[in-house]
């Protein structure tokens, strides 16, 4: 039996705002041994000129594959490992009882006001978004402990409190 295999492109934005590429057209891509790709590049100003950028190196029509094999490679580049391993999810490590406060979560005490509340989660979601190498489960506890922490920030204040 023969392995059919189309020409790919994996296309994902950089931090600076620019699209960087990787290009498979003598074989697939594989994910464990990571398989180097024929091609790769970046700079380009939107996802539609690294393909065609990719498609004028290839010499040929390419298809598009998930942004995240050009992480991997870009990974691979600065010497990280292409897929890197998952944490466990929050409630497989902690029991319930034992879960981090929602203030603990956001890095802000209970004291906080609305803007700095608003600040503090923002950036914690910038470091555990997936896109940004967090985990799923993560980003989620985040956006709950937002919530809650917003819905006791607004609750009014007991005046001797």
């Amino acid at each position: 039996m023969s392995e059919l295999f189309v020409p790919v492109v994996s296309i994902f934005l950089t931090k600076r705002r620019r699209f960087a590429w990787a290009a498979w057209w003598t074989g697939p891509p594989t994910r464990d041994p990571f398989r180097k790709p024929d091609a790769h590049g970046g700079g380009t100003r939107t996802p539609d000129e690294a393909k065609a950028e990719a498609e004028a190196v290839a010499q040929a029509p390419l298809h598009v594959l998930p942004s995240s094999w050009a992480r991997a490679w870009s990974r691979i580049l600065i010497g990280e490992e292409p897929w890197p391993a998952r944490a466990p999810s929050s409630a497989a490590v902690k029991p319930a009882a034992q879960a981090a406060s929602i203030w603990t979560t956001l890095g802000v005490d209970a004291q906080v006001t609305a803007v700095e509340l608003k600040r503090a989660f923002r950036q914690r979601s910038l470091e555990t978004h997936p896109d940004r190498g967090g985990t799923d489960e993560a980003f989620r506890e985040v956006v709950a402990a937002y919530a809650e922490a917003r819905r006791r920030v607004a609750r009014p204040r007991r005046r001797g409190a």
